[in-house]
């Protein structure tokens, strides 16, 4: 049998040229992916099949509710016209563009369960909050950095979900929180004031326009600020947590299944007709795509997993790095290959579970190390950043110096917070 590392990688070049050179939609590129690797590693045609059947029903059962219920929710609330109530409220509540579509990418993305979803939603109504197209842009780049920041940080998300899964070892969503939102957020400041915010301001404009950003919300939403019809599934997701933990008796697992479908019911409910059966329609259909990228992911984690991949290849890895840089760099290979946040954080939480480095570290530390693995590497095989170059139409060098430095500056900083932790507090 191969060695299982020297496989590993190979199999990870083979996923990068596919992805680049095809441009092979990633499900099938994963499902090819697990049964190259499968076949190689020793394993039967049927063991690598029942192992890719094995994993993307496991994935599929965890966040086929969560991601219909994001995506639906984010699509009848475009098909209103209310996102740009919902940006017309944050603004209200600062007048600085930057800080506005990064605190706006930040927010949005933790509801719709996907950064990308998030920036597309975003994206029309930040591009006239600028002086000029020049400004325009810089705005979609920080509006990508937050979204990027809070999906792969913040529980939940698709991303955090299955770390908590295979990784949490117990542990209290809530406590990582507690620290990985004050962490996201100042690195998010940080970004922000190194874009030049305190330089940038709000142009005033007129009542037209302000009425405009309303979108389609009522005369009373307009005149009171706030439009409650817009913020409905977000509030009830919030109001539904205390009822699932304190009534309910929920854990994390089946308490974020409750709490999405809670406001997934609030938007359909509140959305006339049209709006309701388009955006179900619309938001079904995305929530698809996602989900077989996803259990792709699971598919091929599987068949690493089955094929002994922790008890072989971990320990090499191990030998050659501390331990706390192992699931970095185990996370950072797998992101620079296929670049998906998602697909990554599922493979190396399937990978990762069960081996020496889950024994030697705090849930807390390895939890920050796999998401800093996510963050570092945004490049040419992420597919967000390729939605930047064509939003904005830069050159590939002005997205890696607006949004792939950024993140891998993040990256790192959350990586030095683990190793903190870990070295200050959890020994």
């Amino acid at each position: 049998m191969p060695d299982a590392l020297l496989l590993f990688l190979i199999t990870l070049v083979l996923i990068t040229c596919v992805s680049l050179l095809l441009r092979a939609p990633p499900f099938f590129t994963l499902i090819g992916a697990a049964v190259f690797y499968g076949l190689l590693s020793g394993m039967d045609l049927d063991s690598v099949f029942q192992a890719i059947i094995g994993g993307l029903g496991r994935v599929f059962g965890i966040f086929a509710i969560i991601i219909l219920c994001g995506a639906v929710i984010a699509r009848i609330l475009q098909e209103q016209g209310q996102i740009e109530g919902l940006v017309a409220d944050i603004r209200r509540r600062t007048r600085n563009p930057p800080t506005l579509s990064g605190l706006a990418g930040y927010l949005f993305a933790l509801p719709t369960t996907c950064c990308i979803t998030a920036f597309v939603m975003l994206s029309p109504v930040l591009e006239r909050l600028g002086r000029n197209a020049s400004e325009n842009r810089r705005l979609l780049y920080l509006a990508a950095v937050g979204s990027v920041l809070s999906y792969t940080l913040v529980y939940p998300t698709p991303v955090t979900i299955p770390l908590f899964s295979a990784l949490g070892n117990q542990t209290s969503p809530l406590v990582f929180d507690l620290l990985a939102i004050p962490l996201s957020l100042i690195i998010l400041a940080a970004v922000v004031l190194a874009a030049g915010a305190r330089n940038s301001r709000f142009k005033e404009e007129g009542e037209n326009e302000e009425a405009q950003m309303g979108g389609t919300g009522s005369h009373d939403e307009v005149n009171t600020g706030f439009h409650w019809r817009a913020w409905a599934p977000f509030l009830v997701i919030i109001g539904a947590i205390p009822a699932g933990i304190l009534l309910l008796a929920l854990p994390h697992a089946s308490l974020i299944q409750f709490i999405m479908l809670a406001g997934a019911a609030a938007a359909i409910a509140l959305a006339p007709h049209a709006a309701r059966m388009a955006g179900i329609q619309q938001g079904t259909k995305h929530a698809g795509m996602i989900m077989f990228d996803i259990c792709g992911a699971g598919a091929l984690g599987n068949v690493i997993v089955q094929a002994g991949f922790a008890s072989q290849a971990l320990p090499q890895i191990a030998a050659l790095l501390p331990l706390v840089l192992v699931p970095f760099v185990l996370t950072a290979l797998i992101q620079a290959a296929q670049g998906s946040r998602v697909v990554t954080t599922v493979i190396a939480s399937e990978l990762i579970a069960g081996g020496q480095v889950v024994a030697g570290l705090h849930p807390i530390t390895l939890l920050l190390s796999v998401a800093a693995g996510a963050c570092v590497v945004s490049y040419v095989t992420d597919p967000y950043f390729w939605l930047l170059q064509r939003s904005t139409g830069d050159e590939i060098g002005t997205v890696v110096k607006y949004y792939t430095l950024p993140l891998a500056v993040a990256g790192v900083v959350v990586l030095l917070v683990a190793i903190g932790l870990n070295t200050l507090v959890f020994t």
